[in-house]
């Protein structure tokens, strides 16, 4: 079955995002825990929280995506900005367990010409001191283009990240296909080969949900443009045949295309019709 859902706004609630997820034919979906620029994040409701485990509940809502903030680098050589990040992150991870059993994604950072090593070892070092054994939320490490000093463009460094650190069972993976396909992971021509080396490496049991988008870059561009569904470079025929493979059923897939609730509507109708 297809479980596909778009990135939401949250400045109304979660309710409101329940609402707006069924109304686009949707049943799960993304949204930012604060502004993606950092700052404060808005108290949560919990009148609120209990309406949408509600509607959740009442239709079949699988998993959604918190997203961190874009600002979030816990791999910087600016100590204010490891700090920061340090703070969201356990701000973060405190506010999620209102609605457990989801998943809190993040990009993993630029280490900004320190290194990849010392890069990796900063990220695994903030997930050693943050992460709980009784947490229920599941920390996604998302797949990256490779622009700049961007860590998380190969399998391998995410490898890495999950390897260094000790509670690793709280670790998964975010692919997106837009990035994997600027970083020269070949998913319109190879997209069996793709996953076989995803599972060889991470191993496909970690991947926990696929940020769906098209492309405006070329393939290995190591550009992060997204597209609409069919209009980029990965293109309609791959994409479908993205959502239809038997490795990626039952994964929270999340359109984070550049649309609004009616875009996001006619892309998921489009899919849905495509899906076996």
């Amino acid at each position: 079955m297809l479980h596909i859902g778009s990135h939401l706004s949250s400045a109304k609630g979660f309710f409101a995002m329940g609402q707006d997820a069924l109304k686009i034919g949707a049943d799960t979906f993304q949204f930012f825990t604060r502004n993606p620029q950092g700052g404060r994040a808005k108290n949560i409701n919990p009148d609120d929280v209990a309406n949408f485990l509600w509607l959740a509940k009442e239709n079949n809502f699988v998993q959604f995506v918190a997203h961190a903030p874009y600002t979030l680098n816990p791999c910087s050589d600016n100590p204010a900005t490891r700090k920061f990040a340090e703070m969201v992150f356990i701000d973060d991870l405190e506010r999620m367990e209102m609605l457990p059993g989801n998943y809190y994604n993040f990009h993993p950072g630029s280490h900004v010409g320190q290194g990849v090593e010392r890069g990796i070892a900063m990220i695994a070092a903030l997930l050693n001191k943050i992460l709980k054994p009784e947490m229920s939320t599941i920390v996604l490490l998302e797949t990256m283009s490779g622009k700049g000093s961007e860590i998380g463009s190969r399998f391998e460094e995410l490898r890495q990240i999950i390897d260094c650190t000790q509670l690793s069972d709280k670790l998964g993976v975010c692919l997106d296909t837009c990035h994997v396909y600027s970083a020269g992971y070949d998913i319109v021509n190879n997209l069996d080969g793709v996953l076989d080396e995803f599972d060889k490496v991470i191993g496909l049991e970690r991947l926990k949900a696929i940020h769906l988008n098209d492309s405006k870059m070329p393939f290995a561009s190591h550009k992060d443009r997204h597209e609409k569904i069919g209009q980029g470079t990965i293109g309609l025929e791959a994409i479908i045949k993205i959502i239809n493979h038997p490795k990626l059923q039952n994964i929270p897939f999340i359109l984070e295309t550049p649309n609004e609730l009616s875009g996001w509507k006619e892309e998921i109708s489009l899919l849905k019709s495509y899906a076996f």
